[in-house]
């Protein structure tokens, strides 16, 4: 194995491996309602991924389809059904959705017990302040691999690319927090920072989550830096049997010379958000969050 990559598909298989443990001592079984509105072939590809490892585990779980002409009313309804049903333990709906669909709306609606997928206000203003909640499971994925990789976070210069509620938001204050694996000085850049590259270079830490494909470059960092790539993004490649192949936010071969740990696209964080949803609906089952 090389020394230099931080292995998501390696320390997500300890993470399912640890679930397995744990559901051996208890009787109950945890149970997850996936939702998605619409025919979007990349979501549909993120449910059936989830719904598979809900099965390996012994999970109850739903997946409710519904048409991309729902209504906001009708959608509201169901996640109700969900938030009162004793089985569900946690309510994830696959984003985005339909442009006549208020998002905030339907997250406000999921009982935030039952959030494991850490979008909802309450448990974004609890991981603000750093109380306990669920966080969204990429951002918890990254923080996982921080610690397990020993990385050493304490007073270092961590830089976030990307603001996202989804992810740059969320990791940005889960680095500030006092905890292993965090306490960083964190600076967030996004698409209306000026020369990014001037945060980039100072940076012990970069996580990179803009959505531009090899935005991140090797002229851009410094040695030793450790690199977290959230990016998924296709380009076209004649050479590859589908006609494109996936690449991350980081130029790889620019950057892997001069970090010291960095994640692979695939195979480093992308595995991760799925384990940690999983660990985020059996602490749900278990009322580890919220009794």
């Amino acid at each position: 194995m090389d020394s230099k990559i931080i292995d998501g598909k390696l320390i997500s298989e300890e993470i399912i491996l640890e679930i397995k443990k744990e559901l051996s001592s208890t009787n109950v079984i945890p149970g997850l309602a996936l939702i998605l509105v619409g025919n979007n072939p990349a979501s549909e590809i993120y449910v059936k991924m989830k719904e598979k490892k809900c099965a390996e585990l012994g999970y109850y779980s739903i997946v409710n389809r519904q048409p991309e002409t729902i209504s906001e009313a009708e959608l509201l309804s169901i996640i109700s059904g969900y938030n009162n049903d004793p089985k569900i333990h946690g309510i994830l709906i696959q984003l985005p959705l339909p442009s006549h669909i208020n998002e905030m709306n339907v997250l406000e609606t999921v009982d935030y017990r039952k959030d494991v997928d850490g979008f909802h206000p309450v448990n974004a203003g609890r991981l603000m302040i750093g109380e306990k909640c669920y966080m969204p499971c990429t951002p918890a994925g990254i923080f996982e691999l921080l610690k397990r990789y020993n990385v050493d976070t304490s007073g270092k210069n961590a830089v976030v690319i990307g603001r996202s509620n989804i992810v740059g938001k969320p990791i940005a204050n889960i680095l500030l927090q006092k905890a292993k694996g965090a306490n960083c000085t964190v600076t967030v850049t996004h698409s209306a920072t000026q020369d990014i590259a001037s945060h980039t270079r100072r940076a012990d830490i970069i996580v990179a989550a803009i959505g531009k494909a090899n935005f991140l470059t090797g002229d851009m960092i410094k040695e030793g830096v450790v690199i977290v790539d959230v990016g998924i993004n296709r380009i076209d490649d004649s050479s590859a049997k589908k006609g494109y192949r996936v690449v991350g936010d980081v130029d790889y071969a620019s950057c892997y010379p001069k970090a010291s740990l960095i994640t692979p696209v695939p195979g480093g964080v992308g595995p991760m958000t799925i384990a940690m949803l999983l660990k985020n609906t059996l602490d749900s089952a278990l009322k580890k969050i919220y009794s």
